[in-house]
């Protein structure tokens, strides 16, 4: 598995963030269309994928939708745009983060090591997280219950794998935000309430009656089986 994923039509730009992470130790794959990245991802498996919004051809949002139908590598967005709703849309597709161009290489930087940090340090020992019939396969992001495979990605799949590293625990809902969308996010936090929604209609038998994911008046959310 190789760890980075740049897709960036600017060449200045593209070589530098290229030899910078190469520097600090990361194995880089660079591209420049969101047509190229897609087919970088079905050639190797990678950690993280950093995207520029504004790209010939799919732009960066088109092209994350279309990854987030099968893949759910954690994604950084890069984009000169910083209007509130262009940030939103970058997350709400299913970007991990967001950062704002012009950014030093430092600040990139850190916000990789805190994504990376987030999707891999608690487990990196691990290759699957499972739960009752419940199995995320931690290589390649896939979530199964039982045999068949169900298209869990994005932040429902960062909060499934919270949830599986933590069962049968209340959990605050402030603790679950933070730990998925990290605490300077700029995403309201009743925006988790929604991908929980969407949670459970992917994994539970009965959505209004789950089975899973339990919601704890005024403190958050439970996950595991009632008398288990």
């Amino acid at each position: 598995m190789k760890d980075i994923l740049i897709v960036e039509d600017n060449e200045e730009l593209g070589a530098l963030m290229r030899d910078f992470l190469t520097r600090e130790g990361y194995t880089v794959t660079w591209k420049m269309t969101g047509e190229e990245g897609i087919l970088a991802l079905k050639e190797d498996k990678f950690r993280l994928m950093l995207l520029d919004v504004m790209l010939p051809g799919f732009d960066g949002y088109e092209t994350l939708r279309i990854i987030r139908k099968e893949l759910g590598l954690p994604v950084l967005m890069m984009s000169a745009r910083n209007d509130d709703q262009s940030k939103i849309l970058g997350l709400d597709v299913g970007a991990d983060d967001y950062v704002e161009k012009p950014f030093s290489m430092p600040v990139l930087l850190s916000k990789i090591k805190a994504i990376l940090r987030r999707n891999y340090d608690m487990a990196q020992e691990r290759k699957e997280l499972s739960y009752d019939d419940i199995h995320i396969d931690l290589d390649d992001m896939t979530v199964r219950k039982g045999d068949r495979v169900i298209p869990v990605n994005g932040k429902e799949l960062d909060i499934l794998i919270y949830f599986l590293k933590n069962p049968d625990k209340a959990i605050r809902k402030e603790a679950l935000f933070d730990a998925v969308w990290g605490s300077d996010c700029m995403t309201e936090i009743s925006t988790l309430a929604v991908y929980i929604r969407w949670l459970r209609e992917k994994i539970e038998d009965d959505p209004k009656n789950p089975k899973y994911i339990h919601t704890i008046w005024r403190v958050g959310y439970r996950f595991g089986l009632v008398n288990k």
